[in-house]
Order: structure tokens, then sequence, then C-alpha cells
């Protein structure tokens, strides 16, 4: 697997992110059924999608989109303080060391075991990726059942708030804390997964 690093305004600007707003169209709007702009007829892109947003692609080896998250700062608009505050007991977190997750997308054409190694390779390139970058806190929303199971990876990690019903479904606010010991917590639960694999090295693309 490779995981390319890219930031973009606009879908087509690479195959690895074509292939993501692709797959982001075929889960959140043809299987979860949320109401969110298209373009073209093939690709899920919102306001939050500028050339702020950055994107981390979990490829394999001939440039298939298999996986990917989205990265907001939280020094600017983004989903938790634009559009769910109300998820949060208390004031939304935010700070230069503080970015949202959003997007966390899996291609459906996997099965399930394909899944869940892209689900693992994904989260541990996010935890990387907040090592090198001085993150100490990701915030993100989530579907109830996806928001279980991000509890439940090992990480320090808890709700901001009460889960509510929305038209997105049952949605609520997390808090991720990652700091140096979070790969071996991951690792004791089966998630921490190293960033190369066959040879293939960590890429990126600006």
């Amino acid at each position: 697997m490779i995981i390319v690093k890219e930031a973009a305004s606009r879908p087509v600007e690479s195959p690895a992110l074509e292939g993501m707003f692709e797959a982001r169209k075929k889960v959140f709007v043809d299987l979860l059924k949320w109401d969110l702009p298209v373009l073209n007829g093939r690709f899920e892109a919102d306001q939050f999608d500028d050339i702020h947003a950055r994107y981390l692609i979990v490829a394999d080896n001939y440039g298939t989109h298999l996986g990917s998250a989205r990265l907001l700062s939280t020094v600017r608009p983004h989903i938790l303080d634009s559009l769910f505050p109300d998820l949060c007991a208390g004031p939304v977190p935010s700070g230069p060391d503080v970015h949202e997750i959003t997007r966390f997308c899996l291609g459906r054409d996997q099965t399930a075991a394909q899944r869940r190694a892209t689900r693992n390779h994904l989260v541990s390139a996010l935890v990387s990726d907040a090592l090198a970058r001085g993150v100490t806190t990701y915030t993100g929303v989530a579907e109830l059942s996806w928001l279980q199971q991000i509890l439940a990876f090992g990480w320090r990690c808890r709700p901001l708030g009460l889960p509510r019903r929305t038209d997105s479904g049952t949605l609520g606010a997390l808090a991720i804390e990652i700091d140096g010991d979070t790969p071996s917590l991951l690792a004791a639960n089966g998630i921490w997964t190293e960033q190369t694999q066959s040879g293939s090295p960590l890429l990126e693309a600006a």
C-alpha cells in the first residue's frame, strides 16, 4: 500500500484525488443518503474542500483509491464549529495543534478483511501525520456506530457531548489525544500498521 498526501482545490487534480471524491460520493451520498453536493454526478465535494484542506489517501500500487480522510485546521471554519457545535457540551476544541478529521472513507469495492486493513493503515497514517506535524488533538463528528468503533481502537479518545439525532443519522462529536504513546496503544488493539509495505515508502505530494 502507498499513502499519498495531497492538498488540492479540485476533484480531478490527480488520479488519487479523483478516486477519493468518487468514493466519497458512493459512500456518503449513495450508501448513507447524506444530502451533500455532487459535482458532475460523480464527485462528493463541499465548501470545506478548498485549498486549505489536506487529504490522506491510501492507494494500491496502481494508484487505485482504497481509503482516505480529509484534515481541516480548527483555526479556520470546519465542520464541528460551523455545522454541529451543539454536539459539544463545552466549547468546541480549536487551536493550531487541533485538527479535525472529516470524510473518513473506505472504498466499497473491497472485502471486509481488505476494508479492515485499509482502515488500520489510514488510522496509522493519521497518527503518523499528527506526530510529524505537532498535532496533539484530532476532533471529529461521526455516526453512532462508527463513533463506537473509534472509541474502541485503544487510543485516548473521549466524547465531547451526547450524540443526537440529525438528518444524517445519530451523530456524536469526539476528541482524540495524540502523543508518542499512541502507536503502542493502537498496536495493543491490532490497529497500528507500519507506514511502509512491500518496499513502498510513505509518499507525499503537494
